[in-house]
């Protein structure tokens, strides 16, 4: 690992030079803290400024094809496979040339044309209540449907784009009409309405309201390490169970970035997306967010080796978008709200 980490380095510094002062301005999705100390950690050893600009995605998105040629940013970060294929779809991105990025992603975890490529994977297993479910009566995500469950699932809202993911995914491996009988099986074991977040769903399965729930791992993994006792407490009471590990595998979905159409330093854009996929780089981002990292030949934190390894879905994260608006009318049809 410090051998791979040399390179990346004398990489870097080699390369800086073609920058000098550049600025690269960064649009991103996800929160200051989550992403600006491994940006400095770039600048450090390149020389090349990266501002930082946060906020809602969609509303990020919006601002970019507002702005269309005049707008500052050079690269988008957001997360989600739907949300990165809405922007692709919008025209604001163009394609990412350097190999440097290419070849160390996975080819399934690359938008359309190399518009886009993932950062991090975050997984959305099935959690369950230690000491009353025997995870031995559980299989896949199948199981949510499954009449044994009945008025015992928790699950966020079908206008969350985790979950229309995951059913976008679903559609590849199913079929519309058997994921449609699933999503109202599914709506038929809800323990409750399906309002709040992931976390509002494993704190439900903590407290008795709900026995199984599905959720993103890395807010367990913020749940373990909060400074509220009585996060902590919750997560205590809850086991994750890795779905379908006999078939296609447990849903995962990514963060992910992308080159601007209109961006001004293409060069050192691409070349802080390839620090971003630095050892370095992915080692403190999975640390950091719990989630799991796009380079394969990176090592899991403690934490995420602690939950144990599991088989991923290697689906192309495209299908996720592709299927997004087949997937939300499912999911209308089958009464999920």
């Amino acid at each position: 690992m410090q051998k791979l980490f040399s390179i990346a380095t004398v990489t870097l510094a080699l390369s800086a030079s073609l920058a000098n002062a550049a600025t690269i301005n960064v649009y991103s999705a996800r929160k200051e803290a989550l992403i600006k100390p491994v940006l400095e950690q770039f600048s450090e050893k390149t020389g090349i400024d990266v501002r930082l600009l946060t906020g809602n995605g969609d509303a990020l998105l919006a601002r970019l094809q507002h702005e269309g040629e005049n707008s500052p940013a050079d690269l988008f970060l957001t997360v989600d496979a739907g949300n990165l294929h809405r922007a692709a779809e919008a025209g604001i991105f163009q394609p990412i040339t350097s190999t440097d990025v290419l070849n160390k992603v996975p080819a399934h975890l690359h938008g359309v044309d190399n518009l886009w490529v993932g950062l991090s994977l975050r997984a959305r297993p099935i959690f369950y209540a230690k000491g009353k479910v025997d995870p031995s009566e559980l299989n896949g995500y199948e199981d949510l449907a499954s009449e044994k469950w009945a008025n015992n699932v928790c699950i966020r809202s079908s206008d969350n784009i985790y979950n229309q993911s995951l059913t976008a995914a679903l559609i590849s491996h199913w079929g519309e009409e058997k994921t449609e009988q699933w999503a109202k099986g599914l709506v038929g074991n809800l323990a409750k309405p399906p309002v709040g977040g992931d976390r509002d769903q494993i704190k439900a399965v903590a407290a008795g309201v709900c026995d199984i729930a599905v959720a993103n791992t890395y807010y367990l993994g913020l749940m373990e390490a909060s400074d509220d006792a009585a996060e902590r407490e919750a997560a205590s009471k809850v086991s994750i169970f890795w779905p379908n590990q006999d078939s296609f595998g447990t849903h995962v979905n990514v963060s992910g970035i992308g080159l601007t159409q209109h961006a001004k330093h293409k060069d050192a854009a691409q070349q802080l997306i390839a620090y971003l996929l630095s050892e370095e780089a992915q080692l403190w981002y999975a640390a950091t967010n719990n989630e799991y990292p796009a380079v394969t030949d990176v090592e899991w934190s403690e934490r995420l080796q602690n939950w144990g390894e599991f088989q991923m879905d290697d689906i192309d994260m495209r299908v996720l978008g592709e299927n997004n608006a087949a997937a939300v009318k499912l999911m209308n049809r089958a009464g999920w709200r």
